[in-house]
Parts: structure tokens; C-alpha cells; sequence
């Protein structure tokens, strides 16, 4: 458990009540960005605050309403998902580095240029996006930046990234949560919501997004989700 000295504020507000927590900044991140973490590692206190700098407590029937739960290991889950994580200037520094470095890599991986037809080497990329100004949020998926990123660069170096097109078949009791995932995961070409609710879905995506799109949707429909390359 990280002592307090070492927390950072996470904070919520919900129906014009203010809530806070003091967590491991390194934990907090990684929750944020979709890993599994130790929730009572994470909190410093096991106390909602209204102000945590003054240890300030909020009452018991405030956090049930805004939670509904008195639970707070449960509030601190969704405070650090939903809220905002106070990360310190150093810390966000070396995040936000570290996810420039992960999309680089990325689009190594997966682009090239079309005059050699070869790849881009990972310092070439890190250099364009330097000279490009390329805006990283340490928040998002490195592979949700790619886009942007590559479009930023492509004025400096020449450079397109492979895609594919999956057609994507998703039942009736998932159709709904799912779609808006797709949305995110790429660019749909089609949506076609059949009588029954249920959804075949055309998605263009990067090529090196294959793995997790597979993933990520398969998580959402528990497995019940049929996904196929299109043929060219």
C-alpha cells in the first residue's frame, strides 16, 4: 500500500458533490489504462474525502447515494475509471514519453513507406512526430493515436499504414454495448442491425490493431462475437 506522503488525488463529482481518494500514482495509471490492479494497493486510506489535503471526510450517506456503495475499494475503481487522476508534472512526463514511444513503435510495426515499401525505423518516427508537434495524451490507448499521429507526420515523411476490413457478426444481447466499441476501435464501413437486434458490422482498422480488436470485443460479448478478415 503506498503511503500517503506518496498519493496523488483522484477526484469525482457526481449531482454537485465533490469526492476524493488518495492513490499510488503507478496503480491509478494502470487502472486507468485498463489493467487489472490491487484496489487496496492502490488506496492510501481506505476514506473518501471531500478534501483530501484537509482530510476532509464525506459522509457515509453522500458517498452511498452518489455509489451506491459504502465500499471503498469499489469507489476508488470508479473515481480513478471515471474521474480525474491529479498525476504530478514529472509523472505525466515520463507517461506521456513512454506512450510517444509505444506509437512509435506502433506505427514502425505496421506502416511503411510507400516509395521503398519498406518500414520506417521506430528514431525516424519519434523525430517526425518531434518536428510534427504531435500532441500525446498519456490516458489513451497508444493505438487509439496512431491516426492522428500518422497524419501529423505525413508531411514530413512519407508514410501509410496498412488496413484491413472485418466483418464482424455480434448477437442481439450484445449488439448495443458493442457498437460504440466498434466506433472506437475503428472506422465502421457498415452497420447493418438485423430484425432480431443483433449485428454484422464492417470495420476498417489498422492491421497491427487485429489482435486487439479480437480482444477487446471478445470481452464485451463474452466470447460471443464471430469476427473474419474480408478478402481483398
Amino acid at each position: 500500500m503506498v503511503t500517503v506522503d506518496e498519493a496523488i488525488i483522484a477526484k469525482y463529482s457526481r449531482e454537485g458533490k465533490h469526492f476524493e481518494i488518495l492513490v499510488d500514482p503507478d496503480l491509478a495509471y494502470d487502472l486507468k489504462e485498463g489493467r487489472t490492479v490491487s484496489l487496496s494497493r492502490m488506496l492510501a486510506v481506505n476514506t473518501v474525502f471531500t478534501d483530501a489535503r484537509k482530510a476532509d471526510k464525506a459522509s457515509p450517506s453522500d458517498i452511498q447515494k452518489a455509489f451506491g456503495t459504502g465500499d471503498a475499494e469499489k469507489i476508488a475503481e470508479f473515481i480513478v475509471k471515471h474521474g480525474e487522476v491529479q498525476l504530478t508534472t514529472e509523472f505525466r512526463r515520463k507517461k506521456t514519453e513512454e506512450k510517444r514511444k509505444q506509437i512509435a513503435a506502433f506505427i514502425s510495426r505496421n506502416a511503411i513507406n510507400p516509395q521503398t515499401r519498406v518500414p520506417h525505423p521506430p528514431e525516424r518516427i519519434l523525430t517526425a512526430m518531434e518536428q510534427a508537434r504531435v500532441s500525446i495524451d498519456p490516458f489513451r490507448p497508444a493505438e487509439q493515436q496512431v491516426d492522428d499521429a500518422v497524419k501529423a507526420i505525413k508531411s514530413i515523411i512519407p508514410i501509410s499504414i496498412e488496413e484491413i476490413v472485418l466483418d464482424i457478426e455480434i448477437p442481439a444481447k450484445y449488439s448495443a454495448r458493442a457498437y460504440g466499441l466498434l466506433k472506437e476501435l475503428g472506422t465502421l464501413q457498415k452497420d447493418n442491425w438485423l430484425s432480431d437486434g443483433s449485428l454484422f458490422a464492417k470495420l476498417l482498422i489498422p492491421a497491427g490493431l487485429k489482435e486487439s480488436v479480437f480482444r477487446r470485443l471478445g470481452a464485451v460479448t463474452e466470447g460471443n462475437v464471430s469476427i473474419t478478415e474480408a478478402k481483398k
